[in-house]
């Protein structure tokens, strides 16, 4: 029976589109820092034939964990229990351990799906509102989740506070674990002008289980864009080894969602994540990340 322990080391996000170089390469030196794959369940649920084969295929040798999409935790409709139910099927058939999500929301009853991520006001009305509704998931699936922080391009004008107490405030209310996205703390800190690393020091060290990092878009000086469709820039790399020190290393997933290059150039990016958690662990070997 898989467990959130087995989520270790360096992950990467399983397209599709990979899929065949990862087939080819299994037991090659190429992939030995790969120790975990992520996938969205709403693109695997209920796929049959050459899909659940290939589905099949890495459950049967990498942990695998879901990060959802289309739950829309902050949004205005009740929550879509019927698809909860078949996620908690979805997990007990793969043996997934972990089931995250976007703290943001992605639909209303107006619109249906909006195909995108948009910002939850930082009220505390949203905090409460927000808390239920992961409470409510957490409660349908047996298992607790965890929410990742996101990225965002408007401020809310009716916020009444700041980005990092509106994670933390709806962390502590919901008792639910944090999914890191370093890239979207540093996107999030170009754009409304913070300082990462102070970000990065208020979060809650015991409720993170693991974290993303990817490539954006660089639109203007004081404008990125979260696209995971480039390679990590330096500052991003920086950050994630500020993150280790603070923390200690936790699993660690790489994203590349668009541009896709050859299996190798991903791979030289998932061997850099390694190198930069064995460097930490070496100099701080008494520092052990622990998630409750």
């Amino acid at each position: 029976m898989a467990h959130l322990s087995d989520i270790r080391g360096v992950g990467l996000g399983l397209k599709r589109e990979l899929i065949p170089s990862l087939k080819q390469h299994d037991g090659h030196a190429l992939l030995q820092h790969l120790q975990f794959v992520e996938i969205a369940p709403e693109n695997w649920i209920e796929m049959g034939g050459k899909y659940a084969a290939d589905l099949r295929w890495f459950a049967e040798r990498y942990p695998i964990a879901c990060h959802g999409l289309c739950l829309s935790l902050g949004g205005p409709d009740p929550l879509n229990v019927s698809f909860l139910y078949q996620v908690k099927q979805f997990l007990a058939d793969f043996e997934i351990p972990l089931y995250t999500e976007h703290l943001s929301y992605c639909s209303d009853a107006a619109n249906g799906y909006i195909y995108d991520l948009l910002p939850i006001p930082f009220t505390e009305e949203a905090v409460h509102y927000v808390a239920q509704r992961i409470r409510q998931t957490q409660d349908i699936l047996g298992q607790r989740i965890a929410v990742e922080n996101a990225s965002f391009y408007v401020a809310a004008p009716i916020s009444e506070m700041d980005e990092c107490s509106f994670i933390n405030a709806v962390l502590a209310e919901a008792d639910c674990n944090l999914h890191l996205d370093i890239n979207n703390v540093y996107v999030n800190s170009v754009n409304f002008g913070f300082d990462a690393y102070t970000f990065i020091e208020q979060l809650p060290a015991e409720r993170i289980v693991y974290g993303h990092i990817a490539g954006h878009l660089k639109v203007a000086p004081d404008l990125l864009v979260d696209t995971h469709g480039a390679a990590v820039i330096d500052p991003v790399w920086q950050l994630l080894a500020y993150a280790y020190r603070k923390f200690g290393v936790f699993p660690m997933l790489l994203e590349r969602d668009t541009n896709i290059p050859p299996l190798a150039e991903i791979m030289h990016e998932v061997d850099r994540i390694h190198d930069i958690q064995q460097e930490v662990s070496q100099l701080h070997p008494q520092h052990v990340h622990q998630v409750v």
